[in-house]
């Protein structure tokens, strides 16, 4: 008999109600409290647990596209409710920011997987990934004519206020492999989370795309340079400020962890690619071609683009904004080193699928209404793309209990390594 489907991840009301739960539950581990609205009103919800001297903060849900982090921070949450032991050992109060961007999660139900058998066409169906301006891990850079965010004030007031020891800030790709962005280095964190990883079976991403003006330990592991600003650069050539970086003036060691949704071996490929420029030359014409196919269907809707209703319009501008960077992203493929194995250029090769398949996915939703016969194309091309991703790369569902499995226990062993030498 064919096991039912069900979601696995939780929405931004069940993150409420669960966490609600675990209070009741637990009063005298747990507490939940209101720390800012969003743009339009939600509250973002802080649930702390322990009352130790030491400061750990979680920050889950920066990404519309990735609900992941809210099931890890209650799983952890869960865990310190029966266990609240392991709170005392590590002399430490753990706050969890379930969802920072509460507004975008909205926009993005339904990019919830299905288990047993996620569709990576249907996930896509839902998608949405905000602008850059817009997601509320980037700060105004200096000079910049923007006002923060208020979920982006809300966050620099509780790193602040709490000054934490480590901050943990969790995400989930769609395709691709597990790694960890650490603003220093810290003995012992890079093995752990690689040994972790090997246990749940993800592999690992032997050289991101992130981070480019961060140090490469391969495989899987980005660490800060001592000498960088504050200041954050993406492949696209975004710059602005981050709340990764804010907090450094406090000694505050900042952790992105990074788990694939589908995984994809061959990003963890250590074997020397056999022409490294012909492949920079592949990826980047697989981009720009697919690129030149939205523009394409873009070229005869002209007035139903303009026409998009206004609460569909954040998914229209993030769209024109990925079409509108690729050329700037095959640049800097061109331009920066790169490393010379086939785990590299698996990885490009999968970013340069899926920028334009987010792109086609947030432009179909956009248009179903002013122009439902170009939303009929761009699913088509949705589809094709998907299985295209998936043939091209061996893709394979990561189960949920494994995602939040990474994220748990990297928090765990850093918080430990952490404390242990004093924060």
């Amino acid at each position: 008999m064919r096991t039912p489907l069900h979601p696995v991840l939780p929405t931004v009301d069940e993150l409420e109600r669960r966490a609600r739960a675990l209070v009741t539950a637990a009063p005298g581990v747990l507490r939940l409290r209101s720390v800012g609205e969003s743009r339009a009103g939600r509250p973002l919800w802080l649930l702390s647990a322990g009352r130790g001297d030491r400061q750990i903060l979680t920050v889950a849900g920066a990404h519309a596209n990735e609900p992941v982090g809210g099931a890890s921070a209650l799983r952890l949450a869960r865990l310190f409710a029966r266990r609240p032991e392991a709170l005392e050992r590590l002399g430490c109060t753990w706050h969890f920011l379930l969802c920072l961007d509460p507004d975008g999660a909205r926009l993005a139900h339904g990019w919830m997987p299905e288990e047993p058998e996620p569709s990576l066409e249907e996930c896509h169906r839902h998608f949405y990934r905000p602008a850059f301006a817009r997601q509320p891990e980037s700060l105004p850079a200096p000079g910049e004519e923007r006002a923060p965010l208020p979920e982006s004030a809300a966050l620099v007031r509780l790193l602040d206020e709490l000054r934490p020891v480590a901050q943990f800030t969790l995400h989930g790709i769609e395709v691709g492999g597990a790694f960890v962005m650490l603003t220093r280095k810290v003995p012992g964190v890079a093995r752990a989370f690689r040994e972790t990883a090997a246990r749940l079976r993800i592999p690992l991403d032997r050289h991101p795309s992130d981070g480019p003006d961060w140090r490469l330990d391969p495989p899987g592991v980005l660490v800060l340079p001592a000498d960088h600003g504050a200041r954050e650069r993406d492949p696209s050539g975004f710059v602005a400020e981050s709340t990764w970086l804010y907090p450094r003036r406090y000694g505050t060691l900042t952790v992105l962890v990074e788990t694939p949704a589908w995984c994809a071996p061959a990003v963890s490929d250590a074997r020397p690619a056999a022409a490294p420029q012909r492949e920079i030359a592949r990826v980047s014409e697989v981009l720009l071609g697919q690129t030149r196919e939205l523009l394409a269907v873009l070229d005869g809707c002209e007035g139903a683009v303009a026409a998009v209703p206004q609460e569909l319009a954040p998914l229209r501008d993030a769209a024109r904004e990925l079409i509108d960077v690729a050329p700037s992203i095959v640049d800097s493929w061109a331009s920066e080193e790169q490393s010379a194995y086939r785990g590299h250029f698996a990885t490009l090769g999968i970013s340069a699928r899926r920028i334009p398949l987010r792109a086609a996915a947030m432009l179909r939703r956009a248009l179903a209404r002013t122009d439902p016969e170009a939303a009929d194309t761009l699913a088509n091309l949705v589809r094709e793309w998907c299985r295209e991703l998936e043939k091209a790369y061996d893709l394979r569902w990561v189960p949920v209990s494994a995602q939040t499995g990474l994220h748990v226990r990297t928090m765990i062993d850093t918080a430990r390594l952490v404390c242990a030498t004093g924060g």
